[in-house]
């Protein structure tokens, strides 16, 4: 039975007039783009406007420490600070680098290579059937279950991309246990090593309204178990508009780097940006990717830090060039919208537009970007999966409203049926 896309479509389309008329909130957004606040959290908290909303450079926060202050942590410094609320003594990090590496281990011999993102959504689900009490919502449980998907997303990671079993070393941190493999060996250098764990520190966390981290809320306030939540979290973090963005700058400098003759010709550089916002040219969306972002509005502090450690490195590497070409897009794109869109909306690069070209100089394969991701996220999802279990209390169920009905709207605003 074939039927056209766009008698699907009709099937459930809703009218702008109809959405402006009972004030919905697409994607839990204001009409200036704000989000609707759906809970507190101390975790973690990343904000671009002061409390006017005016435009300010951003500023993230995990358990109230700037991340500017965490960029010399240790990601398993940040795993114990997200999870526990506060940065761990020289002893307390010891003893939770032991635990991490005792855990650190999977509970099968077979590995099968395959798409890494959905290879290690299999293995968390996998591992549910490996542990004692997996329904359990006893906190103790719940943290020892998160602890243990911490420490093992490494290796599911790793052992996905291979194609066979890797091992955990304990006299390694994190990152160079990554490096080493992915690689199949101890080759890199204390530089490489120093860059992933900045790349897993600044994406472990981002507050508690960004799409995989309230996915993670939403299934923890059902009560489901804590691999079933995780798993929604990696689920939402593997879509486009999320996780995905980062694959797609790639692909988009590709295009630029093939069609622009004169790297450093600002004209030229700024004539194909236009093309792209019209959709004459890159994948038809009108996006330049990388540059904007739902929340930050004249800076993602995240891509700040990842901007001098990529200038660095390219200076190390030899590509002063396409670092160049990078800074000119993120120079020229808010003139390009403002022309070709008129849009005055404030217009900065996101983590994800330098933090590609930063993963390509250290050679880590496209297909493992994401899956990075992952590996640092766990541990601000585990922090959410804890947190709504201990103030969330009731299930999360917005409204939606059923169009075979009227609606009007209240004195205050609010819709109510007619």
């Amino acid at each position: 039975m074939v039927i056209s896309k766009d008698k699907i479509s009709d099937a459930y389309k809703v009218s702008a007039k109809v959405s402006k008329e009972c004030d919905l909130k697409r994607g839990l957004r204001n009409a200036d783009g704000s989000g609707i606040v759906a809970g507190v959290t101390s975790v973690g908290d990343a904000y671009g406007v002061d409390a006017d909303s005016n435009p300010i450079h951003g500023k993230l926060f995990y358990r109230n420490i700037n991340i500017n202050k965490l960029v010399d942590c240790s990601f398993e410094e940040v795993v114990y600070l997200l999870m526990l609320g506060k940065l761990p003594t020289a002893e307390e990090l010891c003893e939770f680098k032991k635990e991490l590496a005792e855990l650190a281990v999977l509970p099968w011999d077979d590995a099968k290579k395959g798409n890494v993102m959905n290879r290690l959504s299999i293995g968390v689900l996998k591992l549910y059937g490996y542990d004692e009490k997996p329904d359990s919502v006893d906190l103790s449980d719940v943290f020892r279950h998160c602890l243990s998907l911490v420490a093992r997303f490494p290796l599911l990671v790793a052992s996905a991309y291979r194609g066979e079993k890797v091992e955990f070393d304990p006299k390694l941190s994190v990152a160079e246990n990554l490096l080493c493999m992915i690689r199949g060996n101890k080759n890199f250098t204390e530089n490489e090593a120093k860059l992933l764990n900045l790349a897993l520190v600044l994406h472990a966390e981002h507050g508690g309204g960004n799409n995989s981290a309230f996915s993670v809320h939403t299934l923890a306030s059902s009560g489901t178990d804590t691999f079933s939540v995780i798993a929604a979290g990696l689920g939402s973090l593997k879509g486009p508009k999320h996780g995905g963005a980062c694959s797609a700058i790639c692909n988009m400098m590709d295009e630029i780097k093939a069609n622009v003759k004169d790297w450093k010709d600002e004209t030229e550089i700024y004539n194909y940006l236009a093309k792209i916002i019209k959709k004459e040219a890159g994948d038809g969306s009108g996006l330049i990717y990388g540059m904007g972002h739902a929340i930050y509005t004249m800076s993602d502090p995240r891509a700040v830090i990842f901007k001098a450690r990529a200038k660095a490195l390219a200076r190390e590497r030899g590509m002063m060039d396409e670092f160049k070409l990078y800074m000119l897009i993120e120079e020229l794109s808010p003139k390009a919208f403002l022309d070709v869109k008129g849009s005055k909306k404030p217009l900065c690069a996101n983590i994800d537009f330098y933090s590609g070209f930063l993963y390509r100089m250290l050679g880590i394969p496209e297909e493992l970007v994401l899956p990075l991701f992952a590996t640092a996220r766990i541990a601000g999802w585990s922090a959410h999966r804890i947190d709504e279990l201990v103030n969330g209390g009731r299930i999360i169920r917005p409204a939606y409203w059923d169009l075979s009905r009227k609606y009007i709207k209240g004195k205050k605003g609010v819709a109510k049926k007619k």
